[in-house]
């Protein structure tokens, strides 16, 4: 079953396939009205509601949002979440909830309950609406988000392979032109979900020029098994990042890794309000997401495969192509929403270098006399130039006091 109860580690290999959720929200102590504590993980802690985060991520200092935002700010996208929910009472997101559709995948549960944090954190990394009490805000914050819960991460709802790709249906079938997969299943080497979870990636990218992107997985470190949707191909799987633009150790070292973007101290908005911060691709891959509705949103006449093509052809990078486990470099927000042109449907291989710093300019070497005796030659002009003026001097002086004598006589 799927789950978004946050793991490092996948079950044991076996024939049957281990289906886990990316590392998400941290452990979560009930409210005063809340029966019994949201357990999302085991280490860290968040309060819901949570405390208002004042100063502005480093995630988000990277970026130059008022250039950003003069080009785009993601309007008229919505944005499919596939998680465990939204919760549109952190004042944040309230009116980024998208109307459409919100309830009707799983009527039962609401899309708008979040009972675990990890839809509502990758919903406002996308989307959050601006506010003065903070300085977090979503990178496509005129985006729609539509939220569909197929994975509640509690003992009450647990999603699985059929759920998920009823979800990306649903998002296709409500008008999505972005979907984001903060979930993943993973399994021994060789093996996959089946045929269905394919299909409904395959109608979404190929039939309804659906924007996919999918977390890599967090098993990087330890098992690294290949990771679903992630692998199918034409959907953009992004790594995590950290502060250097590196790539951390838990995130997926696959070659289907298109980018990444940043996985280290993300914070993001909480149930009922507030931030709290966690790391994870689950967290990377909404980062690209919003980037992508932004491009949707300034070109909207271009396809989905031109759109990835942008992000992973901008990214930052100091090779020539993609490597395993880094895909095409860091993604760029600005640089990507600044593409000139028409894109092709895939990325060209460009070697992006880093800065160089200008040569030192020197003066030429040049024969002559040395520096020494340049100053003995000019003291010896001056030492003989005040002779001259002392001679002069005295040799006036004595002409005048001759001139006089001859005329007293």
């Amino acid at each position: 079953m799927l789950h978004t109860v946050p793991r490092r580690r996948a079950a044991a290999a076996s024939a049957a396939l281990a289906l886990l959720a990316l590392l998400g929200a941290p452990a979560v102590a009930a409210g005063p009205e809340d029966p019994a504590p949201w357990r999302l993980s085991a280490g860290g802690q968040c309060q819901f509601p949570a405390a208002t985060h004042p100063g502005t991520p480093w995630a988000l200092q990277r970026v130059m949002l008022d250039q950003l935002w003069s080009q785009s700010t993601g309007k008229g996208v919505v944005v499919a979440v596939i998680d465990s929910g939204v919760d549109a009472a952190n004042p944040q997101l309230t009116a980024s909830i998208s109307e459409i559709g919100q309830d009707d995948f799983a009527p039962e549960t609401k899309g708008r309950i979040d009972e675990n944090g990890h839809g509502t954190m990758a919903a406002g990394i996308i989307a959050a609406r601006p506010d003065a009490k903070t300085g977090f805000v979503g990178l496509a914050y005129d985006a729609k988000i539509l939220p569909i819960r197929q994975n509640g991460g509690t003992d009450s709802q647990k999603g699985n392979v059929a759920t998920l790709a009823a979800a990306i249906r649903f998002a296709v079938a409500s008008g999505a032109t972005v979907i984001n997969i903060s979930q993943e299943t993973s399994g021994p080497e060789g093996t996959a979900p089946g045929p269905d979870l394919e299909r409904a990636i395959r109608d979404a990218i190929d039939k309804s020029n659906v924007v996919v992107v999918a977390a890599a997985g967090n098993s990087g470190d330890k098992e690294n098994f290949d990771t679903y949707p992630a692998k199918y191909e034409g959907v953009l799987a992004v790594g995590a990042s950290d502060r250097n633009n590196n790539r951390t150790g838990f995130s997926q070292n696959k070659p289907y890794v298109g980018v990444l973007a940043p996985g280290v101290d993300i914070w993001s908005t909480v149930p009922k309000g507030g931030h709290c911060s966690q790391d994870g691709t689950s967290f990377a891959a909404p980062y690209v997401s919003a980037v992508a509705a932004l491009i949707r949103s300034a070109h909207p006449n271009w396809s989905a495969r031109q759109v990835i093509a942008v992000i992973e052809q901008t990214a930052q990078r100091g090779q020539a192509g993609s490597v395993p486990g880094s895909g095409w470099g860091v993604v760029d927000p600005l640089k990507a929403v600044s593409f000139a042109g028409t894109p092709g449907n895939a990325p060209v291989e460009t070697l992006v270098r880093p800065a160089v710093a200008p040569p030192v300019r020197v003066d030429p070497l040049m024969s002559g006399p040395t520096r020494a005796e340049r100053d003995r030659k000019t003291g010896t002009v001056v030492v003989a130039a005040g002779f001259a003026v002392v001679l002069l001097l005295t040799s006036g002086a004595v002409v005048l006091r001759d001139a006089r004598g001859r005329s007293r006589a």
